[in-house]
């Protein structure tokens, strides 16, 4: 049977709405979570490949802005697209509607900030303290990756490069790496794809920080100890339904590094 060009484009226009729904359903099948939660990183590597080390390479700068780029090509896109559910869902551009949950503000602010307070120092000490299990498992297991970030040393992607060029590199990226980047990770993460996963129960935030962990495949031997670092603040977030505690674990912790690594590394400290 011919279908009308009226039934033809009704058919068009449903097959996005399907996408939708099954977006914004209360439950992602396992293997969607899967896939949303490491398809954007190798979409990062595969752009780190592709635009940001040839990018980096022609001007001289360090493989931090490759990287970088990487990261802002892939997270923006993302958060944009959570912006575009909210308005199919409420017809304009917002992450409320359902989109991204755990935003219903269970606790006061005073005492949200006591505890995210207390998350980013415990994510910024525990990060650090295991620094040295990053080097040991990239030493022992992961020598054989070889992007030119692959390293024992935390500062790898700075080596080698004048201090001048680090500094400008720093003062472009690092509002986005050091804030922006992992705040939109967080509202992806865990505000839109955590509470997706009731099926799980008390596995989905172990569930979540190992992909997410994992996600990071530019930096995979770090799995162990991000596991470790991020799981309490995402366990919490699962049980009490505040995204605030992570925004100020993660993007927080990751300003606190930003602003004062690169502070010691103007003063040559480091």
């Amino acid at each position: 049977m011919n279908r009308t060009p009226n039934s033809a484009a009704a058919a068009t226009t449903a097959r996005p709405n399907r996408l939708v729904e099954k977006l914004l359903a209360d439950r992602h099948s396992i293997p969607l979570s899967i896939a949303l939660h490491l398809v954007p990183g190798g979409l990062i590597v595969a752009v780190y490949a592709l635009v940001g080390a040839p990018v980096s390479r022609a001007v001289g700068a360090p493989i931090f802005a490759a990287w970088a780029i990487a990261l802002m090509v892939v997270l923006f896109p993302i958060w944009f697209g959570l912006f575009w559910l909210g308005k199919k869902r409420t017809g304009r551009y917002t992450m409320r509607g359902g989109v991204v949950r755990y935003r219903d503000k269970p606790f006061s602010r005073g005492k949200i900030t006591l505890i995210g307070i207390g998350f980013l120092l415990y994510m910024t000490v525990v990060a650090l303290a295991l620094a040295p299990l990053d080097a040991w498992t990239y030493d022992h297991f992961f020598t054989w990756v070889t992007f030119e970030s692959s390293g024992s040393s935390g500062t790898t992607y700075l080596d080698a490069y004048d201090k001048d060029v680090v500094l400008t590199t720093l003062l472009v990226f690092g509002p986005f790496t050091g804030f922006l980047l992992p705040l939109i990770e967080e509202y992806y993460f865990r505000g839109f794809l955590l509470p997706r996963l009731p099926q799980l129960g008390r596995w989905a935030p172990l569930f979540n920080t190992g992909l997410f962990s994992i996600y990071h495949f530019w930096a995979i031997w770090t799995v162990p100890s991000k596991i470790l670092f991020l799981l309490p603040g995402v366990w919490f977030v699962w049980g009490k339904h505040d995204i605030r505690a992570s925004i100020w674990m993660h993007p927080g912790s990751a300003l606190l590094m930003t602003v004062v690594g690169a502070t010691a590394y103007a003063l040559g400290v480091m």
